[in-house]
């Protein structure tokens, strides 16, 4: 792998860290670049999902607080974001290349899509919630719905953190602060058992990872930095112009 390339990576996770500060959806960026860099695309969605996981972990760090208010939430929520995680990234393995390339325009579309309308998901949510107290632990259901994310999560993981905030808003909560402890440990806890799982299997790129994890350390602190001085609505928008380009592009790519 030439030094250019990891030049180029390194730059495309610093780009999409910078976008998950200011108004998430970073992969709908960074899978699509590593892509383009002529890695297959479930090598670049195993590599991707590596090297992101060093700043997954600085959004943990950043909640800790919330979490530790959050214990009985917290316990309910870890084991079925590991096993989830697990399982999607073993159902990666076993599509194999050839079917996931097929796959991946339409779960980029799917990703976009979630992204595009997310306001108005949670919107609705946290409508229909605003009367009810928010309980202390979650109801006996709660874990089904959390491993049905991390299974998606395990398996491409762009949009996970939406898909979480869904869940934990239909299940009660309406702290955005406390939801967002919980959304970032249980997208760690996915990535990590998926990245585990994708390590042992022999499908990412060290190289390409150790760039993407510097790049999106970088990116993630440089776009805290600037969240207050740029126009989110103007990043959404940018993103979700993207992700449609990225579909079109995914979609066409075997046929050229």
């Amino acid at each position: 792998m030439s030094p250019l390339t990891l030049v180029l990576a390194a730059l495309a996770a610093a780009l999409g860290g910078a976008i998950n500060s200011i108004a998430g959806g970073g992969t709908l960026v960074t899978f699509p670049a590593i892509v383009a860099l002529g890695v297959p695309p479930l090598v670049a969605n195993a590599t991707s999902t590596v090297g992101l996981l060093p700043g997954s972990l600085g959004s943990v760090l950043g909640y800790r607080e919330q979490l530790a208010d959050s214990r009985d939430w917290l316990l309910r929520f870890t084991l079925p974001s590991l096993l989830g995680g697990a399982a999607g990234g073993g159902l990666l393995l076993l599509t194999g290349e050839e079917r996931f390339a097929r796959l991946a325009p339409f779960l980029v579309l799917g990703a976009t899509l979630l992204f595009l309308f997310r306001n108005a998901l949670l919107g609705v949510l946290r409508r229909s919630r605003s009367a009810d107290p928010a309980p202390e632990a979650p109801p006996a259901v709660f874990p089904i719905a959390q491993f049905a994310v991390g299974v998606y999560g395990g398996y491409f993981g762009a949009g996970i953190g939406i898909l979480m905030l869904a869940v934990l808003g239909l299940f009660g909560l309406g702290n955005i602060h406390q939801m967002n402890g919980l959304k970032n440990w249980g997208g760690f806890c996915i990535n990590l058992v998926a990245a585990l799982i994708f390590a042992l299997g022999g499908v990412v790129r060290w190289p390409l990872a150790g760039a993407m994890a510097l790049g999106g350390l970088a990116g993630g602190y440089a776009g805290a930095r600037l969240a207050q001085r740029v126009s989110q609505a103007a990043v959404r928008r940018a993103v979700v112009l993207i992700g449609m380009a990225a579909f079109v592009w995914l979609l066409l790519r075997p046929l050229a």
